[in-house]
Formats: C-alpha cells, sequence, structure tokens
C-alpha cells in the first residue's frame, strides 16, 4: 500500500512538472494555488543536482517564486546566469553548494523581488560592495564560508525596506565587503554561527531579536559587546570551544532577552553575578555542558523574569515561591522566590 501511494506521488508531481509551461527537462515544477476559486498561482522549481554543464539560466515559468539551483557547480556567479523571464518574480532563491567563489556586482540586480537566498555550502571569501543593494532581503544564509570578521555594512541597501533574517553560519569568508553605503538593513535575524571569528563583531544598534555566534574561535566576551541590541530576544553563543571568560556587564543594553544559550562552552568554568547585569527580561538560561557546575547564590537579584536555569550535565533549575512567615505589620504571608534544582547541593 504504501508503495502505490509513493508511486503516485510521483507520478502526480511528474503530472505537475509536465504540465508546467517552461518547465526544464531536469527540474521539477510545482503549482500552487491561492484566492478564491484558486485564482492566484505561484511556481516552485526545484533543479537541484542538475549537469554542471547546463546552460544558463535554466528557463522557468513566468509566476516562479522559488527557486532551488543548489548543487550544480555553478562556479563564479556572472550577471547573466539568472537572469530572463521568471527569474524577476523569485522571492526565494537556493544556490548553496555550488563552489561559488566569486559573485558580480550585478548577478543578482534583477531579483528586485528577492526575500530569502542561501548562499551557504560555497567558496566565498568576499562580497562585492554593491551585490546585496536594492533587494529587498528578508533572509541570508551564508553558512559555510570563513568569516575572520564581520561588518554589518554589508547589509546596507540604497532603497527602503530592509532584510529580516540573516543566516551566516558555518562560514569560510575570509572578509565581507560593505554592500552599500545606504540605508542599513532592519535586520531581525543574524546567525553567525561557526565562523572564523575571534571576536564578538560590532552590531550596535540593529533591531536584531535573533542573533547566534555558536562554534566561533571565540576566546574573550568583553564588556558592552552587544551594547544596544535592546530588541535582541534571543542570544546564542554555544560551543565556543575556546572561551574562557565572559567579563561583567558583557551583556549591558539586552533589555529584552529572553533566551540567553550558553550551553557546551567546555573552558567557561565561572561567572560573576556583575554578568548577568541588565538581563530584566531574561527567562532561560542554557549552561549545559559548559565548565559551569554552580551560580551566585544571589541569582535572582540580577535575573528578576528568569523561570529555567539549566547546567552542568541535566541540572535543571526552576523558578518556585516559597511560602514565608506570617509578616506582624503586614499581616500577610510573605512569599520568597528560589530555584529549586533536580540536583541537591547546587549553590544558586
Amino acid at each position: 500500500m504504501l508503495l502505490l501511494l509513493c508511486f503516485g506521488l510521483s507520478m502526480l508531481a511528474a503530472v505537475q512538472s509536465s504540465g508546467v509551461k517552461n518547465c526544464h527537462l531536469g527540474c521539477r515544477c510545482e503549482v500552487e494555488s491561492f484566492g478564491l476559486f484558486d485564482s492566484f498561482s505561484l511556481t516552485r522549481v526545484d533543479c537541484r543536482g542538475l549537469a554542471p554543464s547546463t546552460t544558463m539560466p535554466i528557463p522557468i515559468p513566468l509566476d516562479t517564486t522559488h527557486l532551488d539551483l543548489s548543487s550544480i557547480a555553478l562556479g563564479p556567479l556572472s550577471e547573466t546566469m539568472l537572469a530572463g523571464p521568471g527569474y524577476t518574480t523569485l522571492v526565494s532563491l537556493d544556490i548553496s553548494s555550488n563552489r561559488i567563489t566569486k559573485i558580480n556586482p550585478n548577478a543578482l540586480s534583477k531579483l528586485r523581488y528577492l526575500e530569502t537566498l542561501d548562499l551557504s555550502h560555497n567558496d566565498l571569501v568576499s562580497l562585492s560592495p554593491s551585490c546585496f543593494s536594492g533587494l529587498p532581503l528578508a533572509e541570508v544564509d551564508l553558512s559555510h564560508n570563513s568569516f575572520q570578521e564581520f561588518d554589518m555594512d554589508v547589509f546596507a541597501t540604497k532603497v527602503n525596506g530592509g532584510a529580516v533574517s540573516v543566516d551566516l553560519s558555518h562560514n569560510k569568508l575570509v572578509s565581507v565587503s560593505t554592500i552599500s553605503h545606504g540605508k542599513a538593513l532592519h535586520i531581525q535575524s543574524l546567525n553567525l554561527s561557526a565562523n572564523q571569528l575571534s571576536r564578538v563583531p560590532t552590531l550596535a544598534g540593529l533591531p536584531l531579536r535573533y542573533l547566534s555566534l555558536d562554534s566561533n574561535p571565540i576566546t574573550r566576551i568583553t564588556e558592552g559587546a552587544f551594547a544596544q541590541l535592546k530588541d535582541l530576544v534571543h542570544l546564542s553563543i554555544s560551543s565556543l570551544h575556546e572561551l574562557q571568560e565572559i567579563e561583567p556587564y558583557s551583556f549591558k543594553g539586552l533589555q529584552s532577552l529572553q533566551v540567553l544559550d550558553l550551553s557546551n562552552n567546555h573552558k567557561l568554568k565561572t561567572l560573576s553575578p556583575a554578568v548577568f547585569s541588565g538581563l530584566n527580561s531574561l527567562q532561560e538560561l542554557n549552561l549545559s555542558g559548559s565548565g559551569v557546575v554552580s551560580l551566585p547564590n544571589n541569582m535572582l537579584t540580577h535575573l528578576p523574569s528568569i523561570k529555567s536555569i539549566t547546567l552542568g550535565r541535566g541540572i535543571h533549575c526552576w523558578r518556585t515561591q516559597k511560602q514565608g512567615q506570617f509578616h506582624p505589620q503586614l499581616g500577610q504571608v510573605q512569599h520568597n522566590e528560589v530555584l529549586n534544582c533536580n540536583v541537591e547541593g547546587i549553590a544558586l
């Protein structure tokens, strides 16, 4: 029965692809209909794994919104490779795993509606100052390249509009140039994990809500490293295998932060109370797999909103109320908030 179902689905996909105008022979085209009486349709085109000898640009339907050109060894990206009918309506483009070493300044200029761009798993060492200029980018994945430094000016744009999510994890990019000198993009999510960053990049003033610096060779986080990221809600700095110190007031200014992931930082042994100064909105703190196995006993005074702390190996602590004594003046029972842990002997 399962075999028949799979065969039926594959046949349906084949019929869909064959019935879509301008669908390349080696691609799969799927039409998604919306609206009253399916009056509005969009096409997703999957061309992953095409032969490297395929002539670019490949023909795609005029209403294509998502195009997957991953794993076809494109090499350097020229301005003609992503031009032609259908490309101007793209909202999402995947060109990952393509051995891209260079992007022509105008290679993406025709993609004026592009919101999501996946450039991960390539061989980029730099980006030209104008290759993202004018794009309404919402999500950019530059993972598996190699940043040693990072400058947020790389996502500046000359037009109104902004980026909502940027994923730069697992990079090998050596450097990134300024994309343009206009208005900065409104980036809300930025992933810089698994790069070659030796320090926290300067991101002050960006309206980020999510930031990941996981798996970078950062040895020390200094005071004010995340200054002015007042909108940040989730910060992940996990698996920094060389991290040995987080200075007091390193997280100062993160007034909206709710989740802080410091897990798997094996060389990080201690944290002073002042490290958590200013984290008034923090609800979740993850120190599992790190060298930190205990926390100061006045932790709650620095983390008034904390609900959960995980540390060591399998040690989990949660916020509870402990009933106090009857107050002679106020005439009511006072409740003291404490952190209870599933392992005895943990100083909190």
